[in-house]
């Protein structure tokens, strides 16, 4: 299956509700929510307050990217505010694995994310056991940046590693992705896209996230 998820961090903040059903009207499946605790990244965003106050305005799968230092910390608070999967960051700890298996024992799904400058060897050993895989396409911590196309070679690790294995692997990508790079993402093995300026900016997010599914149709894998 495949999947849109805009990011929120691109929206205009002073009208959440209704650029969230904008999105939704679109076509959007997940609704992209990144935490950032300008710790771990450069930057913050917004938190499990913000979170739930939207929650009760959409059924969007929320997908909440955790860009923070201590993930475990603050898991339970997002779980409580509407979260429908969890993504944590591979270098945020030495002991990742515990990690998720502590997230996925609060029976919500787990996945696990790398910077660009990660190789997609790190995270091999999470492949059947998140529930997710997010490959950055840029650098964590901003919205607005340029597509990385040089991170999309771990992508292809990912799914040849998940293939060989019989293993239907979600794998998203997420930094400067919209309709004129879509198929190079699914080309590449991805099943997710993540993408904040391309469709929070335009009047038309429909006609981008047509062209999106059409990538993903006509550009599938190429192994």
């Amino acid at each position: 299956m495949f999947y849109i998820a805009p990011s929120l961090l691109a929206a205009d903040f002073s009208d959440l509700k209704g650029e969230i059903k904008r999105m939704e009207e679109a076509g959007a499946n997940y609704l992209h929510l990144d935490v950032m605790d300008g710790h771990f990244v450069p930057n913050i965003s917004f938190g499990a307050g913000v979170i739930s106050s939207i929650r009760k305005h959409t059924q969007l799968i929320f997908d909440v990217h955790l860009m923070i230092s201590d993930p475990l910390k603050y898991v339970d608070s997002f779980i409580k505010a509407g979260a429908d999967i969890i993504t944590f960051h591979y270098e945020c700890s030495d002991h990742p694995m515990d990690i998720l298996k502590e997230i996925k024992a609060k029976h919500i799904p787990c996945g696990i994310a790398i910077s660009p400058r990660t190789p997609a060897e790190a995270v091999i050993p999470f492949v059947g056991v998140a529930d997710m895989i997010l490959v950055m396409t840029v650098e964590p911590g901003f919205g607005g940046q340029s597509f990385m196309p040089e991170c999309l070679d771990k992508v292809r690790v990912l799914r040849r590693e998940a293939l060989a294995r019989g293993i239907d692997q979600h794998i998203e990508v997420d930094g400067g992705i919209g309709g004129d790079n879509a198929a190079h993402c699914t080309e590449a093995g991805a099943n997710i896209l993540v993408a904040g300026s391309a469709l929070f900016k335009s009047k038309k997010p429909k006609t981008i996230m047509q062209q999106m599914r059409m990538a993903a149709k006509e550009h599938p894998f190429l192994g």
